[in-house]
């Protein structure tokens, strides 16, 4: 018995577009990572939201958008509503990553694809998980278990083993990262001997890393080098991810003495760079050996940052002494700070411009490490700015009519309960406010409509209460915050917030507009491309590929060159490769000739069902296959955005008439064990006893013994102890 296993590429597959996999097994789908592209693709949107209805489960690799950036959208917009599992700091560092992401974007244009409130509805949905915590799938994934192993590359990041019970294993492995570094340890890939099924990815298949030294002095050479010479560094990284091994490493070399940095500043310019710091000191457990013991033994906490500066603005970050080095996200350049500290500091040619990662094909960052400086470019230039003059008049004039409309309607509405509140008196008699009122039509029980009031207009506030009384109101209780006096460290001018993210430069409510232009830059700057990925490369690949010795490989996102070579390594370390294109779905089934049928009513009406052991039952079927027409949907598949390609035909299994069932022997099933039998005998009270591998029941004149063939042999003299025995041993098997 195996299952049936396909995986839909819904992006991601022989390009570089970001991860997102359907994984069937048998009925259930897992959804396998939900990223989306800087430039948020719609043409993936729609792709995606044809399934979202129809995915049992979402399983999150790392914390960055590459993984989970479409996540609050599906959540928001489109009704994705099934467990998502992902360990504890891809839960905090993702809601810090989408947090900045929304910031970022909102600073500059009018960004509605999602908003806060979808970011903190999906996050909700999230169970967490830790590290080689299994969790067993109930419903349609029954026999399922998952389980998130260590990947290295980002805090939380996580491998995914998937096992059906006794059956297959799947192992869901992208840009994992082998090598141990400053705050993480390497994932323990070798350790999943021959998994049935490795799907991985082909991103890194011809990359050539650098040393890790040889890395660090380039990053070190070259900020000391534009610091001296009085020019300031900008490293766009990410917001919540691979900065903190940056920020960790540099932070580390300016409390060396000897390094000649402590005149220069350092700082950390992200929307919430506060709350990433704070969540990285309470996540140590999370992260590499040798910060562990650093921290169990001296206590001290590696990310209580002595010179890096954290910043939320512009503003904050002129406040910090030049020459500086400042790590600013998003790391592609396409919004965020890092797009306008660019913008600032690329025309002067002291400056220095370090790029971190490889982001999508198309972002700036991409485009300086493919064609580096020294050149013009052209780029789109977008800022919210405050409204100024008349068009803050007509803002103003536009919201004094929406207020007063507003209040029109609560005067009324304030009218309306009242009246309907207050006792109703019959005939002549008071208004509202204790004055004679002159009936004007038919007196009657009910109130005609709503009278002029004879006095002054005079609108009475009722206070509103529920059935404990009079309603409570929080904002009357809050103690007025109070800054601290303390001015020693940016960090205590931040009050913690976890949920939310610290305003932008302009406050919420002053009216702002967006305003774009094209410019022409000339980048005088130097630009640098060091590798800070965190992502094991192909020579690893290949290694690992061959320790592991999958049966199995399905071989996604990266392009086609490397997909190719990755498969030739894959085909020669013995395993069978899949890859497939975007949009396509593949069939990863390990027995070749093996269907899925549907059982029609006919014959499940006439099949006699046996009780089997625990909740299972069984029945003998006589049928013969045969192809019908589909007419109408599957029930469960039939919504209306459900637009997957079936075949015309479905294979179903009709009952065989009756004089064409052959007959069958009795069958027996269960693997019963002579131990529990003798158990079931002694609450009957039939005495038995084991002696030399057979079960003598009854004074040794009926014993139970098992075969070699595995078969269950009862042997003795025909007797009333005999058929109570055979009656027994009958209950504890499925008769079909």
């Amino acid at each position: 018995m195996t299952s049936i296993i396909k995986l839909h590429a819904v992006s991601g597959a022989m390009d570089e577009s970001p991860p997102c996999y359907i994984l069937q097994v048998d009925e259930l789908r897992i959804l396998l990572d939900c990223g989306w592209d800087e430039n948020f693709d719609q043409e993936f949107i729609r792709e995606l939201k044809r399934h979202v209805h129809q995915i049992d489960a979402v399983l999150l690799s790392y914390p960055d958008p590459l993984h989970l950036g479409a996540l609050p959208y599906l959540v928001g917009k489109c009704g994705l509503n099934c467990p998502i599992y992902a360990t504890i700091p891809v839960y905090k560092m993702g809601q810090m990553f989408m947090y900045d992401m929304y910031q970022s974007r909102h600073n500059m244009e009018d960004f509605d694809l999602f908003t806060l409130d979808d970011v903190d509805a999906a996050f909700d949905k999230i169970v967490q998980l830790k590290y080689n915590q299994s969790i067993s799938m109930k419903g349609k994934g029954y026999g399922v278990t998952l389980t998130p192993l260590p990947a290295g590359h980002m805090i939380g990041g996580t491998i995914w083993k998937i096992v059906k019970v006794g059956e297959e294993d799947i192992i869901y492995a992208v840009d994992f990262n082998h090598k141990k570094e400053r705050h993480l340890n390497g994932c323990e890939l070798e350790r999943l001997q021959r998994p049935s099924l490795l799907i991985t990815d082909a991103f890194n298949a011809t990359y050539q890393q650098a040393r890790r030294r040889t890395r660090d002095e380039k990053l070190m050479t070259n900020i000391l080098q534009t610091l001296r010479g009085g020019g300031n560094v900008l490293v766009s990284v990410d917001t919540a991810g691979r900065v903190l091994e940056l920020a960790h490493m540099l932070d580390q070399l300016w409390r060396n003495k000897e390094s000649g940095l402590l005149a220069y500043s350092l700082a950390l310019l992200n929307n919430v760079s506060y709350n990433v710091v704070e969540f990285a000191k309470s996540q140590i457990e999370w992260m590499s050996d040798k910060l562990m013991r650093s921290f169990e033994g001296a206590r001290n906490n590696p990310f209580q940052f002595k010179h890096l500066q954290l910043c939320h603005s512009m503003a904050e970050l002129n406040q910090v002494p030049s020459p500086k080095v400042v790590l600013a996200s998003t790391p592609d350049m396409e919004c965020g700070f890092s797009r306008e500290l660019f913008l600032q500091w690329c025309g002067n040619p002291q400056n220095s411009i370090i790029i971190t990662s490889r982001t999508s094909p198309g972002t700036l960052a991409r485009d300086l490490v493919e064609k580096g400086g020294n050149r013009n470019i052209t780029l789109e230039v977008k800022r919210r700015i405050k409204l100024e003059g008349l068009e803050l008049e007509e803002y103003q004039r536009k919201e004094k009519l929406k207020q007063e409309q507003l209040k029109q309607e609560q005067m009324e509405t304030a009218d309306v309960s009242s009246e309907s509140e207050d006792e109703i008196e019959v005939g002549g008699g008071r208004g509202k406010h204790d004055l004679l009122v002159k009936q004007e039509s038919k007196p009657g029980f009910f109130k005609q409509s709503k009278k002029q009031h004879p006095m002054f207009p005079f609108v009475e506030e009722k206070i509103k209460i529920d059935e404990y009384g009079e309603i409570i109101r929080p904002e009357d209780y809050k103690i007025a915050e109070t800054m601290p006096e303390v001015d020693d460290n940016k960090e205590n001018l931040e009050t913690k917030q976890e949920d939310t993210t610290h305003h932008p430069e302009i406050p919420t409510d002053i009216p702002t507009k967006c305003i774009q232009v094209t410019r022409t830059m000339t980048v005088n700057a130097s630009v640098t491309y060091i590798d800070f990925e965190g992502r094991s490369d192909g020579e690893s690949l290949q290694k690992i590929l061959a320790q592991l010795r999958p049966r199995r490989v399905v071989l996604v996102r990266g392009s086609q060159k490397d997909t190719e070579i990755l498969s030739q390594q894959a085909q020669s370390a013995g395993a069978r490769v899949f890859i497939p294109g975007r949009g396509e779905t593949l069939d990863a089934t390990t027995e070749t000739h093996i269907y899925q049928v549907r059982l029609t009513d006919a014959l499940v009406s006439g099949l006699n069902f046996s009780k089997g052991k625990g909740d299972s039952e069984v029945a003998w079927v006589d049928a013969m296959t045969t192809a019908r027409d589909q007419i109408c949907r599957d029930a469960v598949a039939g919504t209306e955005t459900d637009t997957i390609d079936k075949s015309d035909k479905i294979l179903t299994l009709e009952p065989l008439p009756l004089n064409e069932v052959p007959g069958h022997q009795t069958t027996f099933i269960n693997e019963l064990k002579l131990s529990d039998f003798k158990q079931i005998l002694n609450k009957s009270n039939i005495p038995s006893e084991f002696s030399g591998g057979v079960l003598w029941c009854c004074n040794n004149t009926i014993a139970v013994r098992r075969h070699e063939a595995g078969k269950v042999i009862l042997e003795g003299c025909i007797s009333e102890d005999y058929y109570k025995v055979r009656e027994l041993l009958y209950e504890q098997y499925a008769i079909v």
